[in-house]
C-alpha cells in the first residue's frame, strides 16, 4: 500500500492556451493534431508544477477533461450529447467573492442507448503520465453510482429500464477500465464518490430518491459497486475521495461525514480516504473514529476554493488533533478537492495554487520527517 504523508486529488487549473485551445477545437479552427500537442503541453506543465512543489503523488491534472466525471460518457456511447451544464447543475453556494449560483439539470440528460466504449477511459492519461515522472502516478475514476445523474426514467426506460440495469453496465465498464490501468502498470488508483455526502441534505436526498433507490440503497449498493471495482487487485492502491461539490469556488452541501461515516469509512475497500475538511462547513473530526485501522486517511485540510493562505502552523495544529482519533502514521496531508473539478477552475490563481502544493509538501516534512 502507498504510504506516502502527502496527496493530491486530481485536477490543476487549466492553463488559459488549453481552454483556447478547445474553443478553436470546437469551432474547427485547428484539428486535432494540434490541439493534442496543446493538450500535451498542459499535462507536461501540471506534472512540473506538482514536482516543484515536492508532491510525493502527481496526476496530469485532468488536463485532458472536461470535467472529472466526463470521462466516461466522452468514451462511451449512449449517452447522447452530455455538455458541461449536466455535471454542474444544481444550487451551488459561495462566499462574498464567487456568490451564489443555481442551474437547473438540463430537460435532455439521459442515457438513450445502450452503452458500447469506443475507447478506454484513462489509459492514455497514465501512459503519458508514467514516462513523464519519478513520482507515485495516479489515475482518477469516479464512482459508479455517481452517474444515476445521467438516468432518466423516462428518457432511459428503452434501454435501461431501472437504475440498477443501468449502473451494472457502468460497473463493467469502470472495472474493465481498473483491469486495463493495472496491466499498464498503474498502481494508485482514486475512486471520486461526492454524491455520498450530498445525501446529507434533504433536497439532494430527495433527488436521488427519485431516481429510483432509497438513501440507504444508495450507500449499501454504492458501496458494494464501488468496491467491485477495487476487488482482486491486491497490488492496487485505492483512494476514495469525498467531498460536498466543487465547482469555480462554489459548493453544494455542508455537514459533517456523522450519517454516512460508519458505513462508508467501514465498508469501502479503498486503503485511502481522502477527505475534505477545509472549513467548518465538514464538521469535526469525530467521525474519523469510524476509520478502520487498514486505512490511511488524508486530510483534506487545504482549500483549493480559495486563495486563504494555510501556514504550517496551523496545519500542522490541525493534524494534531485528528491524530485524537487516527494515529499520526496513518494519516496524510492534502487539499480539500481538485482545483478545477471542470475546466472552470476554482477562484485562485496559479501562484496561489502553487503555494498550496508547496505547504502541503513543507508540513509534511515538518510532522512525518
Amino acid at each position: 500500500m502507498i504510504t506516502s504523508h502527502t496527496d493530491v486529488v486530481g485536477s490543476l487549473l487549466r492553463p488559459p492556451k488549453l481552454l483556447q485551445a478547445r474553443k478553436d477545437l470546437a469551432e474547427g479552427k485547428i484539428g486535432a493534431a494540434a490541439f493534442k500537442r496543446i493538450e500535451d503541453e498542459a499535462v507536461d506543465w501540471a506534472i512540473a508544477i506538482q514536482e516543484k512543489a515536492g508532491s510525493d503523488v502527481v496526476t496530469d491534472g485532468e488536463m485532458r477533461r472536461l470535467s472529472f466525471q466526463s470521462q466516461l460518457p466522452e468514451a462511451v456511447e449512449g449517452f447522447g450529447e452530455v455538455t458541461l451544464d449536466a455535471f454542474l447543475w444544481g444550487e451551488w453556494h459561495g462566499d462574498e467573492r464567487v456568490g451564489e449560483f443555481k442551474l437547473d439539470r438540463p430537460t435532455g440528460v439521459g442515457v438513450a442507448s445502450k452503452l458500447r466504449r469506443r475507447r478506454h477511459l484513462s489509459s492514455e492519461e497514465f501512459v503519458y503520465l508514467r514516462r513523464r515522472t519519478t513520482k507515485i502516478p495516479k489515475i482518477t475514476l469516479t464512482s459508479p453510482s455517481l452517474y444515476a445523474n445521467l438516468w432518466s426514467p423516462v428518457k432511459s426506460k428503452g434501454a435501461y429500464p431501472t437504475l440498477d440495469s443501468f449502473l451494472g453496465d457502468v460497473v463493467d465498464i469502470l472495472r474493465d477500465e481498473v483491469a486495463e490501468l493495472v496491466r499498464l502498470g498503474c498502481e494508485y488508483i482514486q475512486i471520486d464518490a461526492p454524491h455520498y455526502p450530498l445525501l446529507i441534505e434533504p433536497k439532494w436526498r430527495a433527488f436521488y430518491e427519485s431516481q429510483g433507490w432509497e438513501v440507504e440503497k444508495y450507500l449499501a449498493q454504492g458501496i458494494e459497486m464501488d468496491n467491485a471495482l477495487m476487488r482482486d487487485f491486491p497490488q492496487v492502491t485505492f483512494g476514495f475521495h469525498l467531498c460536498r461539490g466543487n465547482q469555480a469556488s462554489r459548493w453544494l452541501v455542508e455537514g459533517g461525514y456523522d450519517p454516512i461515516a460508519r458505513q462508508i469509512f467501514r465498508g469501502i475497500r479503498a486503503n485511502r480516504l481522502l477527505l475534505e475538511y477545509d472549513d467548518e462547513r465538514s464538521g469535526s473530526f469525530d467521525p474519523l473514529r469510524e476509520v478502520p485501522d487498514d486505512k490511511m486517511v488524508v486530510l483534506g485540510l487545504v482549500t483549493t476554493k480559495s486563495p486563504r493562505r494555510e501556514t504550517r502552523t496551523w496545519l500542522t495544529k490541525r493534524i494534531k488533533e485528528a491524530s485524537q482519533f487516527v494515529p499520526l502514521e496513518r494519516l496524510a496531508l492534502g487539499p480539500q478537492c481538485g482545483f478545477a473539478t471542470s475546466i472552470l477552475g476554482n477562484s485562485l490563481s496559479v501562484a496561489d495554487e502553487k503555494r498550496k502544493l508547496r505547504v502541503i509538501a513543507e508540513t509534511a516534512e515538518r510532522v512525518w520527517g
